[in-house]
Parts: C-alpha cells; sequence; structure tokens
C-alpha cells in the first residue's frame, strides 16, 4: 500500500591515498616529459599545468587540454598555483568557465566568392546590380570591403540614382593620416559627418549602413561594432523607385556621370541589401555569412550583376569571421578575473584529476609502442606518441587527417598488432585533434566527406567486442565510450558547412555508424522532421508543433544533424558499465519495490541524435524517437525500458552521464519502445533489470488483501467514530484524541481504495496523492498525539486540558498542512510517482512523509518503552505486597501480563504495527504480515475501543436502561391509574365508616428489585409494600460496584489509562471525613485473590 516506506542506507567510506612517487608533502612541483616547456603543481584538488610558452586562442587551448584528457582550468584557488603562475607568465591567460562553452564550431568557413577588383580609380570600372528597386521607407545596405592602403582619395563605395534625383543613397569613404578609414553615408542629398569606422590594414571589414524614413535614423555598423548619427538624415521622404545602384562609381546621372577622382579602390565582395533596418544580431549573422532572408532585395550573385568589361573579376577563397565572443582570463600578476577576445592568442592553465594525472603516467611506463611504431611507419610521418603530455604537435591539415585516419582503419582492421590502452588512448587523442581540424578553400572537393567515412570507420572499430578490456583499463581516465560519440557529432557538423542550394542533404554510412546533415526550408514542411535509420523500424522526428514554433520565431531555414549507433556497435563498449550496481542511471525506484530487486542498468538500443542548428548555434527542440530495445538473456528478469539521454555537461570531468531528465515514455511494446523529450542531444533506451520475488498471483493476492483490509478497516473506524457521538461518552482528552485520530485514518483508507480507478486521470490522481498525503499524514501525527498524552498520565505535567488541547491540534492537523503545502510548492512537478497515486520516490519527495513517519514511531516506540517499564515496576510492587505467599512462576505470569497488556492496547493508536512494513521484502510471510497489521488497523482500533471498551459498554447499557424505565412507566401508568381509584374510593368508605385499619394494595405484577437496585438503592432483604415505613430514613449509598473498571476489559488491567478522567471524578467515593480518596494509579493494578 502507498504507506510503504522505502529504506535506504548510504554508508560514506572515505580514504587517503598517496602515489609511491610523490613525496609525503600535499604540494609539490612536477617535472614533465618536455623540460623547460611547462611545469605543473599538484595540489589537493589536482594537477595544474602552465603552458607559458605556447599561446593559444581559446577555443584551442581548450581542445589542446583536452586532447591531452585534462580541462581548461576554473580560477585556481590554491596558493601554490598562483606562485607557479607568477614564476611561468607574465599577463593574462585563458582558464576555463562555468557556463556552456562556445558553439562549435569556432572556426572560420571558407566559401569560394566572387571578388570584384577596382585596382585603381577609373571613372570607367563599374558594376550594377540587376534588380528592380520599389520605394523604400527604409534599407539596410551590407557588403565585405579590402579598402586598398595606396590611396588617400575619396572613394564611393556605392551609390543609388533615381530618375528624379542622382545622390538618392551613397556610401563615401577616404582614408585619414591616421591610418583610419572614415565613412559617411548621403541620402537624398543630405551628407552625415565621416565617421571612423576601421583600420586601413589591407583586411577585409564587414560593413553596413542603414536609414529609415520614418525618423530620419542611420548608422553604420563595421565589424559587428555601432557607429550610429547623433542626428537625423533627411527624414519624412522615401526612396524613389526605378532607380540604379552601382558598385564603385559615385552618379552625377542616372547610370553615368562617373568621375575618377570619385571612384573607389580596393576590393568588394559578398554585398547585400534589405528593404528594412535590421537589427544587431540579423547584422552580425550577415557578417558571418549567414544571411536573413526577411526583408531580402538582393543577394550576392555573378549572376545577378552587371559588370563592366574593364572590372577584373575573380573567384578567391574568402574565410568568413567567426562572431565575436569574450572569453574569461586570468591575470597571473594579480589573479584578478578578466576577459578578452577568444580569438586572441594567449597562454593557458590546464587542470587534471590527481587520479587521471598519476594513471596517464602509469599507462605510458607499461606501454611497449609496437602499435604505434606500425602506424607512424606505415603513415610515414609520426602523428601518434606514448608521450601524452607533449607539447603541441602543430596543426594538422585535412588531407593529411584523412590519409592517416586511412591508416589507422588498416591497422586496426588486421588486428596483427594488439591494441594496449596506451594505444587506445593516443588514438582517442588523435581523433580529437581531427575532430579540430578546419575546412579551408584550397581542400580538394569532396576531402571532407572523405575524412568523414575514415573517421566512421576507425570509431567503428574502436567500439568493437576485442578492445572491451582495452576501455575497461583506462575508464580512470575515460570513464566512457561516449566520449567518442561527442566526436561523431562534431564530424557530422563539420558537413553541414559543405550544404548548399543545390546539396542540400549529406548522408555518410560506414558500418553500424552513420551521419546525416541536412538544410530545411521551414516554409516548406507540412509535417514534422523525420528521420529513420536504415534497416529497421526505428526514427527520431522534430514535431511538427516544433516546426511551426521554429517558424514563428521568425526563422525560415534550419540545419539539422542526425548521427546513430547501431546496436551493435555499442552493445560490448558500453555493456559494462551496467554491471556494477547502476552506474549509467539511478534504477528507477518508483518501480523499484518489495516486488523487484534492482539489479542494473544498460544500455540496450541503438544511440540516435538530433542536432537543430541555426546560424551554426544550436536550438533545441523537442524529439520523439522510437527504438528496438534488446532484452535477450533476460527472460527470468523483469526489464523495464527508460527513456534516457547523455548529459555531457552534467559531469564534464567524467565525460557526462546518463539522465532521463526531461524525458519519458509515450508508448511501450514487446520488443521498442516510444518516447518524447523536451530537448535534443543523444538519445537511448536504458534498461533497468529487476529480479522478480513475487509472482503475478502473490501480487494480486496481496493487492486483494489489502483492499478487503482496507474496506473492513474504514466500515470499522466508521462504526466506531459513530459509537463515540451516539453514546454520550463523557468528554475528555482521550476519547477528543481518538475521534481525530480515526477520522484521519478513515479518510485516508477511503482514498486508498478509491486510487486504483483514479491513476488513469492525471490530475484527479495528482490532487488524490495530495490528500491521501495529508490524511496520512495527519494519522500519524494524531497518533505522535496518542503518546504524547499517555506521557502526560505517567509523568505530571502542569498544563491545564484546554492548552494541551490547543498544542494537540496544532501537531494534528496544523504538522500535516504545512509539510504537504510546502512539498507541493518545492516539487509539483516531481510530486506524484509515475505508475501509481502516491508520492515520487525518485526525487526524493517521498521523505515528505517518511521522514515523519519515522520520526513518530520513534517517539512513541520510546513512550510505549517508558509506559512497560513504569507498568512492570508498578505491577511487580503490588504482586509483593498483596500476595507475597504466592510462587516464583506465579509472579513472574504477573510481570509478562503486566508487559503484554500495555504492547496489546496501546499498538493500534501509537501506529507500532508500521514497523512491520521494514521486513515486507524479506519475505512473503513478512509481507502478508505487513498487510494484515496496516491494512486491519481500523479493525483493531474497533475492537479495541469499541468492542471490549467497558466505558463503551456501560453507556450502551445506560442507554438500553433508560430505554427500558420508558417502556415500564409507559406499561404501568393503567395500573396506577386502576390502583389510585381504588385507594381514592377506599378512603372514602372508611372516611364514612371510620375505618383505622392499613388498606393492602396490589402488588406490581413486577419485579423492580433489580431496577432499584441499579439506580443506587443498596441490596437487602425484601420487605412488603405495606410495611409500615420508618419515621426517618438513612440517605442511601452509592454503590461502587463498577467503579475503577471504565477501560478496555481485554486486557482489563489496564483501565485506568483508558477511563475518562471526568468520570474517574465524580464517581470516586469520599472517606469518612469527607475528604477525596486518593486518584487511581494510572497503571494497572494486580488483580485482587
Amino acid at each position: 500500500m502507498p504507506g510503504r516506506l522505502s529504506w535506504f542506507l548510504f554508508l560514506l567510506i572515505g580514504s587517503l591515498s598517496w602515489n609511491p612517487s610523490s613525496s609525503s608533502a600535499s604540494l609539490k612541483t612536477l617535472e614533465l616529459t618536455a623540460p623547460g616547456a611547462s611545469s605543473a603543481v599538484e595540489t589537493p584538488n589536482g594537477v595544474y599545468e602552465v603552458k607559458g610558452g605556447q599561446q593559444l586562442d581559446w577555443r584551442r587551448a581548450h581542445d589542446f587540454c583536452d586532447q591531452r584528457f585534462a580541462q581548461l582550468a576554473l580560477e585556481p584557488q590554491d596558493g601554490a598555483v598562483t606562485e607557479l603562475l607568477q614564476r611561468q607568465v607574465q599577463g593574462p591567460i585563458w582558464v576555463g568557465q562555468r557556463t556552456v562553452l562556445p558553439q562549435r564550431p569556432q572556426q572560420r568557413r571558407t566559401y569560394m566568392l566572387p571578388c570584384l577588383v577596382f585596382e585603381m580609380q577609373t571613372a570607367t570600372k563599374y558594376a550594377r546590380l540587376l534588380v528592380d528597386f520599389p520605394m523604400l521607407a527604409a534599407i539596410t545596405v551590407c557588403t565585405h570591403i579590402q579598402w586598398d592602403l595606396a590611396t588617400d582619395e575619396v572613394g564611393t563605395v556605392f551609390s543609388y540614382a533615381a530618375p528624379a534625383f542622382a545622390n538618392e543613397l551613397q556610401l563615401r569613404g577616404f582614408t585619414a593620416h591616421d591610418g583610419v578609414v572614415h565613412l559617411a553615408l548621403v541620402v537624398h542629398g543630405h551628407h552625415s559627418p565621416y565617421l571612423p569606422v576601421f583600420s586601413a590594414d589591407g583586411r577585409w571589414h564587414h560593413v553596413c549602413a542603414t536609414w529609415e524614413e520614418r525618423s530620419g535614423q542611420w548608422a553604420l555598423v563595421t565589424d559587428g561594432k555601432l557607429q550610429a548619427g547623433t542626428q537625423s538624415l533627411s527624414p519624412a521622404q522615401s526612396l524613389a523607385p526605378g532607380g540604379m545602384f552601382v558598385i564603385g562609381q559615385d552618379q552625377d546621372s542616372l547610370g553615368g556621370g562617373f568621375k575618377k577622382e570619385e571612384a573607389f579602390r580596393g576590393n568588394i565582395t559578398n554585398l547585400y541589401v534589405w528593404a528594412q533596418v535590421l537589427g544587431l544580431d540579423q547584422l552580425d549573422m550577415a557578417r558571418v555569412c549567414e544571411v536573413p532572408e526577411d526583408g531580402l532585395l538582393f543577394g550576392w550573385s555573378r549572376w545577378a550583376l552587371e559588370i563592366e568589361s574593364t572590372l577584373q573579376e575573380v573567384v578567391l577563397p574568402f574565410k568568413c569571421p567567426v562572431p565575436i565572443e569574450e572569453c574569461p582570463t586570468l591575470d597571473a600578476s594579480n589573479g584578478t578575473l578578466g576577459s578578452e577576445q577568444c580569438l586572441r592568442p594567449l597562454p593557458f592553465l590546464c587542470h587534471y584529476r590527481t587520479e587521471v594525472y598519476w594513471r596517464l603516467k602509469e599507462v605510458q611506463k607499461t606501454a611497449d609502442g609496437e602499435f604505434i611504431s606500425r602506424v607512424n611507419t606505415l603513415a610515414n610521418t609520426t602523428m601518434l606518441s606514448r608521450d601524452g603530455f607533449r607539447e603541441d604537435p602543430g596543426s594538422l591539415s585535412m588531407p593529411e587527417a584523412t590519409s592517416f585516419l586511412g591508416v589507422l582503419e588498416q591497422v586496426l582492421a588486421a588486428e596483427e598488432t594488439p591494441l594496449q590502452p596506451a594505444d587506445l588512448l593516443a588514438v582517442v587523442s588523435f581523433l580529437k585533434r581531427v575532430v579540430a581540424v578546419e575546412v579551408r578553400g584550397q581542400d580538394p572537393p569532396g576531402q571532407q566527406e572523405h575524412l568523414s567515412q575514415n573517421f566512421l570507420a576507425v570509431v567503428g572499430l574502436l567500439l568493437e567486442e576485442q578492445t572491451e578490456a582495452q576501455w575497461l583499463e583506462i575508464k580512470e581516465i575515460i570513464r566512457s565510450p561516449m566520449v567518442l560519440v561527442e566526436s561523431v557529432n562534431r564530424i557530422a557538423t563539420s558537413l553541414s558547412l559543405l550544404l548548399t542550394a543545390e546539396r542540400p542533404n549529406i548522408s555518410i554510412q560506414k558500418g553500424p555508424i552513420g551521419i546525416e546533415a541536412r538544410s530545411l526550408n521551414l516554409r516548406d514542411l507540412t509535417s514534422g522532421d523525420l528521420l529513420e535509420i536504415p534497416g529497421g523500424p526505428e526514427y527520431i522526428q522534430v514535431p511538427f508543433e516544433e516546426v511551426r514554433r521554429l517558424q514563428g520565431r521568425g526563422l525560415s531555414r534550419v540545419t539539422v544533424i542526425n548521427t546513430w549507433f547501431v546496436y551493435s556497435a555499442l552493445q560490448h563498449s558500453l555493456g559494462w558499465e551496467g554491471q556494477d550496481g547502476g552506474k549509467v542511471l539511478s534504477q528507477n525506484v518508483s518501480i523499484s519495490d518489495e516486488r523487484q530487486k534492482y539489479l542494473s542498468t544498460q544500455v540496450g538500443s541503438a544511440i540516435i541524435s538530433s542536432t537543430v542548428l541555426v546560424n551554426l548555434q544550436e536550438i533545441s527542440t523537442a524529439v520523439h524517437y522510437h527504438l528496438l530495445h534488446r532484452t535477450q538473456g533476460f527472460s527470468d528478469k523483469l526489464v523495464e525500458p527508460v527513456c534516457a539521454f547523455w548529459n555531457f555537461s552534467s559531469s564534464p570531468e567524467a565525460g557526462g552521464s546518463w539522465s532521463s531528465k526531461g524525458c519519458s515514455v509515450i508508448a511501450q511494446h514487446p520488443g521498442s519502445t516510444s518516447c518524447f523529450c523536451n530537448h535534443s542531444t543523444n538519445f537511448a533506451i536504458l534498461l533497468q533489470v529487476y529480479d522478480i520475488q513475487r509472482s503475478s498471483d502473490e501480487e494480486s493476492v496481496l493487492k486483494t488483501l489489502s483492499f478487503i483490509g482496507c474496506g473492513v478497516s474504514f466500515c470499522a473506524l466508521i462504526t466506531t467514530f459513530i459509537l463515540f457521538l451516539a453514546v454520550g461518552l463523557p468528554q475528555s482528552e482521550r476519547t477528543t484524541v481518538h475521534k481525530n485520530l480515526i477520522l484521519a485514518l478513515a479518510a485516508a483508507e477511503a482514498l486508498l481504495m478509491f486510487s486504483e480507478w483514479a491513476k488513469a486521470k492525471k490530475a484527479m490522481c495528482m490532487v488524490l496523492t495530495a490528500f491521501l498525503h495529508l490524511f496520512f499524514m495527519a494519522a500519524f501525527t494524531w497518533m505522535l498525539v496518542e503518546g504524547l498524552l499517555l506521557w502526560s498520565k505517567v509523568v505530571a505535567v502542569n498544563r491545564s486540558e484546554d492548552q494541551r488541547m490547543k498544542f494537540y491540534y496544532m501537531i494534528g492537523w496544523g504538522i500535516p498542512v504545512v509539510i504537504v503545502g510546502v512539498t507541493l510548492a518545492s516539487s509539483f512537478d516531481g510530486y506524484m510517482a509515475d505508475h501509481h497515486c502516491w508520492l515520487s520516490l525518485r526525487n526524493g519527495v517521498i521523505w515528505a512523509f517518511a521522514g515523519p513517519v519515522l520520526f513518530v514511531l520513534t517517539v512513541n516506540t520510546f513512550i510505549l518503552f517508558r509506559v512497560v517499564i513504569v507498568t512492570v515496576s508498578s505491577a511487580r510492587r503490588r504482586s509483593r505486597m498483596l500476595s507475597p505467599q504466592h510462587s516464583l512462576e506465579r509472579q513472574i505470569g504477573v510481570q509478562i501480563w503486566a508487559t503484554v497488556k500495555p504492547v496489546l492496547v496501546l499498538l493500534p493508536v501509537l501506529g507500532l504495527t508500521w514497523l512491520g512494513s521494514m521486513l515486507a521484502h524479506l519475505s512473503m510471510a513478512w509481507a502478508y504480515v505487513s498487510i494484515i497489521l496496516n491494512s486491519f488497523q481500523g479493525l483493531y482500533i474497533f475492537l479495541v475501543y469499541a468492542v471490549y471498551n467497558s466505558e463503551v459498554r456501560l453507556a450502551i447499557q445506560r442507554m438500553k436502561e433508560k430505554k427500558k424505565a420508558l417502556l415500564f412507566t409507559v406499561s404501568m401508568a393503567p395500573l396506577l391509574e386502576s390502583s389510585l381509584g381504588q385507594a381514592q374510593a377506599s378512603r372514602g368508605i372508611c372516611d364514612l365508616q371510620n375505618c383505622s385499619r392499613t388498606i393492602n394494595y396490589p402488588s406490581s405484577p413486577r419485579n423492580t428489585a433489580s431496577w432499584e437496585t441499579k439506580k443506587g438503592n443498596p441490596p437487602g432483604p425484601t420487605s412488603s409494600i405495606s410495611a409500615p415505613a420508618p419515621a426517618t430514613r438513612t440517605p442511601p449509598q452509592r454503590s461502587i460496584i463498577h467503579q475503577g473498571n471504565l477501560g478496555a476489559k481485554i486486557p482489563g488491567g489496564f483501565s485506568p489509562i483508558m477511563s475518562s478522567e471526568k468520570s474517574m471524578e465524580k464517581r470516586r467515593p469520599r472517606d469518612e471525613e469527607g475528604h477525596k480518596r486518593r486518584p487511581v494509579s494510572p497503571f494497572p493494578q494486580t488483580p485482587k485473590l
């Protein structure tokens, strides 16, 4: 039943280990393999390595550390590291950042673009845009310019002339004496001031000019930096339609009137025109060659230009810049944090986990280098190295990487040279270098695809069964082969750079691994984007709702990257992760109950991924995926599929971990599972394996028994509650507490019976769970109040009854309301379990119930222990005083009974029967005992506190007597009237006859002696009604026949604890002096002989 408690025992063992090669000090400066190149220091937080003689940009520095199985260090907190930095470096160094890393790929992309070369100023060379211009209320023009340093004359970058007015729009500039290019915008003949925009350094610069009619606002944006005008420029007048847009000349007339001294000198490419003002984000997109399509009038194309015959046109490799980013730095001299542009070369600091550092040292010492030597010999170059701490071997070109990957594939497939752990580390490090290779314009066509094919082939060979032992050997360094999955994702992303309008889809599959990059026009999609894995009914899909959401953001084109690893590629290399008790993913405790014993979690399906890119930046989208899962070998086990994903950011130093956050099962079939996840990454089906400890028949019997017990308890509790109200028990603390406990427990039992039908409706199940939590929690808090009330009877407390009841109500109902309210507010999404209407065990919400219950049971156990001690002590003393002649066996029997009595009476109201739930998982016998004790708790309360409660029975007896008295009065009424008439007639005759003898009245046919005795008259000899009445009467003595026995008769000796205080006070007799007798002891009295 939902009240079952789950018990967890955590044993934390801490150990300190010291490497024999290190000194006994906690800090040590270490000499690395390449002396003088770098130095390192070992601290309690790991090993820090300073790369002072090598300067890289932030991304390359990050990759450098990653290729050596380290991380770009965060801000060091140890003084020894600070001293090392001050000795090795001056100025800023790169450090890591805690937030998300810059999106990959952070590399310049090379495009082959037509470029217009204006090698000298002439009045003839120009290019005209072949586009019809409408009336424009706003305009944006962007282009890449390479300004010629040999001239300081004013040059016109472009001009737009209309039939009615020549100087509609111009962008002009010159090189000042300080070596800075100044630009100005001309609109409707109104000239803006010249603004310094970029250095005349001979490099390509991105320049944008914007203007709008409404306010006349204009701006110049160069290389992503805004240079806005301070005053409006020709507002309230649109640009006239039907004009000519000319590159490189100033038009003094429509399409002509060029002058040599106003001509442009330099190179121009990538010019675009929009009929609106673009924002800074959109302008930055244009700067990195990602052109916004909204409002686009002209896109750069050789076929959309009219080029004058003498103007030289060349096709050159053009490297688009990457987005400007700031990356974190640390000033080595003073230890302050700062930031620099990520592309700036700086020294950097790598951080190793201590165990990784020493394991790398150990692996390098034990390697023979045969495999590495063979590969390097066949490749006729040194690409692999046994030394993981060596300096950067330099840049790697794409042809070199492709060729060496081919050699690696050949050697790995031949299996002639055994692969050792050091060899595996060297190959993984090389694959990380390959991922960082930049695409270059001079690379042969198809080179990137050839490299990707060889890369997939090598990765597939590294994941085969014969490498399983090597992965196990290096798991302290690389905790999971999922590092190869991440590398394949990056290779697939680099393929997206090759997508064009003519080739919107690139797909590569090598063995069990496949990648695909697709360019999608969202406007053409009428359903979700679907990718099916070749060879099976497995797929991953971006739902159409997500497509519409992207369209709502103004996006028209996205790039989708998919990768997949079929199950055969991972069953050996990932299988070992789940063998040690679930390190892949913590078990789903919502199904791990006494019916099943958790064994392990294993990857049971293919791994598939979906990533949506916009301008090479990842956008998270929800996905549906359907995968087959293999359950061979688990025929006698319970296998529960779990939708999960690999979270690389959850534990970066460990390479990530599996997580199920945001994922849920939407359909489950015998051999496959469909999932939904609210984000995009690498997905799989994990199989959680349980040993079945109960059969379905046994589980059905337990459910039936629990339901019957709850039903019987509910009826018994309601009957008890009605009896307490109907029989008119005297008001006291005890009866009030009993009523509240019965009410809370009855409500919880009723809701529990209804929960089986409510779990199909999520909203109803959520409400039911909250009320179940409230009433079960209230039942236990009132059990705590029962214990506190019992304590107040054993240990005198100087507090009035009214004050105690206020305190008891705060505990009984106030604490449950607070606990349920706080739990709902803090864990609303994870409040309810997945498969039934009760608290979730997955996020620890169950402890909002289990914690207070443990506290209540602990307190009540202590109270019961104290009560038993007092009871046994009292029974022993009374036995010695009253029956000293009894044998030892009789005294022992009295003490045992004095021990058993309070336990039997107090178990149901103190809730101690719930302690049996601790043993329910051991066997079916204990499960039955737990179900009987807990679900039949209400019946037990009814028997002990209603059926065998002498106070309730006396109250019922009084009700019966009152009813008998009423019936007797009604039946005697005619007889009394007849007797009264005869008496009056006789008295009249006697008056006439002067009678002086006594008149004998007819006696009653009903014997009322019993009734009179019960009304308080003492028993005595029977006398005739005609006996003369005495002159004086003595007051009748009170009967004390029933005093002191107002509690439950079974066990009867513990009745004083159960009796009403007020009732006892009224029934206590007085002695001859009129004083009250001593109150009855709250402990059981020894039976009189």
